[in-house]
């Protein structure tokens, strides 16, 4: 991310500097409308022709009122031409009047930009069972100007809890077309495997048919997104959207192009790397951490253990206190619900073992805590003799700020 312009060890795309304005055709932009006391709390994004579009959303049964929007959005004619995003305020559990709301900011951003209603998608991040402060908003899209993008305070407008803007942005070569895949995410806490699990946007120029584009966010989620957990919770108001408009001018992509695996190769490690960049933000975190399972039976098995695993507390906290006590990864696995024989679990903590086949194995508690201590991520494999199926989960540790951060939420 800090280089310029870097090649893959795949080959088949480029990581360059960027965020979702990057890619033809995208502007975006953000600032303090006033929700927040002083933190951007506004920001829009913008095609400039409509895009096709597809999302993911929370799995909460209460969905926030921006979901109910989006989606019937989306759903009209599988495009959209902008997204209107606020933090400080979630609009979620706020009955008909937070309803009401969101269609007006999404009717008040679409006559701002010229484009029509369902045309526009809205997010809203921040606390849940407050009264939307619509006036503020109202003035805030008032005063936006596509021609004056400023993509910095897009991506600080939309963090709650959030210590950094997370953003990636990929280049990659298809049929003699170069097309640009980027995007942008907020995530800290109320952050768990079960989508939806955070705010994300991406963007493409590509030209993708919208059903392919559907079908390639809803199963890199499974791999990406739906593999992090930071503390359990599944928001109300969680989303990813994806953008393609077609602005590249590429021989159109679908699932059956010959050209399709590049593209979804790429679109993969843009989620994964937004996924693991929430993860490693955790509220209270300081390091990111990273479980593969290997030879399981299913990779739903594996699937299982490895965000078990994750998300235990006991395991969390001994990550935090930099203390090598396999036994709670021994524990994870025993409740995860997954039939594992005991005497084919072998676990590492980075390239030291501590037990092999079932058994205990001598180590270095020394060299253990160095490792936890100094390495980021902190990697756990945990090996199965059961099948060749595997999966990888990221989390973060769990730490005294975790309950600072979240006693004072609203303060």
């Amino acid at each position: 991310m800090n280089k310029l312009y870097e090649k893959t060890n795949a080959a088949s795309y480029y990581i360059t500097q960027g965020s979702v304005n990057s890619p033809k055709g995208f502007r975006a932009g953000g600032f303090h409308c006033g929700i927040k006391r002083k933190r951007p709390d506004l920001a829009w994004l913008y095609s400039e022709v409509p895009a096709n579009a597809a999302a993911v959303y929370t799995t909460n049964q209460f969905q926030a009122a921006p979901i109910t929007v989006t989606k019937e959005s989306i759903s009209i004619d599988k495009q959209l031409q902008g997204m209107i995003i606020n933090s400080g305020n979630a609009n979620a559990y706020t009955g008909e009047k937070g309803l009401e709301q969101a269609y007006l900011m999404r009717k008040w951003y679409a006559e701002k930009v010229g484009t029509k209603e369902h045309l526009v998608g809205v997010s809203s991040t921040g606390v849940i069972g407050e009264p939307l402060p619509i006036e503020k908003i109202r003035n805030g899209i008032a005063n936006i100007s596509v021609e004056q993008e400023d993509i910095i305070n897009f991506e600080k407008a939309i963090l709650t809890t959030d210590t950094f803007t997370k953003h990636v942005c990929v280049k990659v070569e298809i049929n003699g077309t170069e097309i640009t895949i980027a995007g942008a995410a907020k995530g800290s806490g109320m952050i768990h495997p079960n989508m939806a699990t955070m705010l994300s946007f991406i963007t493409t120029d590509a030209d993708i048919e919208q059903e392919s584009l559907q079908y390639a966010l809803s199963n890199i989620i499974n791999d990406t997104f739906n593999m992090i957990t930071v503390d359990g919770d599944t928001s109300t108001n969680d989303m990813v959207v994806a953008m393609a408009n077609g602005m590249a001018e590429n021989e159109q992509l679908s699932v059956n192009n010959p050209y399709w695996d590049q593209f979804y190769e790429a679109f993969t490690y843009v989620c994964q790397s937004l996924a693991k960049y929430i993860a490693k933000d955790g509220e209270g975190a300081t390091k990111l951490v990273e479980v593969k399972v290997t030879g399981a039976k299913t990779k739903e098995d594996a699937k299982t253990l490895s965000k078990t695993v994750i998300g235990s507390n006991l395991v969390k906290t001994a990550i935090f206190g930099a203390d090598a006590n396999w036994g709670r990864i021994i524990n994870a696995i025993g409740y995860s619900g997954v039939k594992v024989d005991p005497m084919s679990i072998s676990i590492a903590l980075g390239s030291i073992t501590v037990v092999h086949n079932g058994v205990p194995v001598d180590f270095s508690e020394e060299e253990a805590t160095q490792y936890m201590k100094e390495s980021d991520p902190v990697q756990i494999f945990v090996a199965l003799q059961d099948g060749n199926d595997e999966a990888i989960a990221w989390g973060c540790d769990l730490s005294y700020d975790y309950v600072k951060i979240n006693a004072s939420y609203r303060t």
